[in-house]
């Protein structure tokens, strides 16, 4: 007996044409400006496979835009996101890129700040606006965005999990999944936490003031699309 999710009968709620090409796009591009935590100054967006061949006719450059300008996939404007970028002073452009072994529908999200920072992230829309973030900064991850999402980047030192779980614990939040990714030990290291629920503003700045905590980042889950496909079956 085969399980379906939801998003597989009924699809997101989304501006269309393409539960892929648009809803997922402008996921993938909502979730990059929250790992960039502020508005881009500039935006490239280098577009891999089936993105890169009809990104115009389905609307995925648009998609994305508007997820880099704060919208969500049923936000009207979205179709408008080219021109308000302009007017909100965002630069951006759109180029074609192989990024080698990844999801045909997948994109990199290079963002640079007011202060010269730039950031890259790669994700991926792999059906139905379901989404996965695979690199951050060059650093293999891996998350889905169905779920609100802590990413703490820290040096890799004894402690630093603790410390941050038990913030978790004190502000009565359960972890669904963790993951930890460090390229060598002693260096720099990314922790994940998957969570049931939305973190406050002030948990997160405490965090922020922990030792060996380099930044931390949070994308939250809206209310109105919380429902998780993974856990939400149909028998068919």
């Amino acid at each position: 007996m085969k399980k379906y999710g939801v998003f597989d009968i009924i699809g997101p709620v989304m501006i269309g044409p393409s539960s892929s090409h648009t809803a997922g796009a402008c996921k993938l591009g909502k979730i990059a400006r929250n790992i960039l935590g502020e508005k881009p100054l500039d935006v490239v967006f280098y577009l891999h496979g089936s993105f890169a061949k009809t990104y115009k006719g389905h609307g995925t450059d648009r998609a994305l835009l508007a997820g880099i300008l704060g919208m969500n996939p049923d936000d009207s404007l979205l179709r408008d996101s080219l021109e308000i970028a302009k007017e909100r002073g965002v630069k951006y452009s759109f180029v074609e890129k192989d990024l080698e072994d990844v999801h045909p529908n997948s994109v990199e999200i290079e963002m640079k700040t007011k202060k010269g920072e730039i950031v890259s992230v790669i994700g991926s829309s792999i059906g139905g606006g379901a989404v996965e973030i695979i690199r951050v900064n060059g650093e293999n991850i891996k998350f889905s965005g169905n779920y609100p999402t802590l990413l703490v980047n820290q040096t890799d030192a004894p402690g630093v999990v603790a410390e941050v779980s038990k913030y978790l614990f004190d502000s009565n939040n359960n972890i669904a999944y963790m993951s930890l990714y460090r390229t060598q030990r002693g260096k720099e290291a990314t922790m994940i936490f998957e969570l049931d629920e939305n973190i406050d503003r002030q948990t997160l700045k405490n965090m922020e003031k922990l030792n060996n905590v380099n930044y931390v980042r949070f994308i939250p889950l809206e209310k109105n699309t919380a429902i998780n496909p993974a856990e939400t079956k149909i028998n068919i």
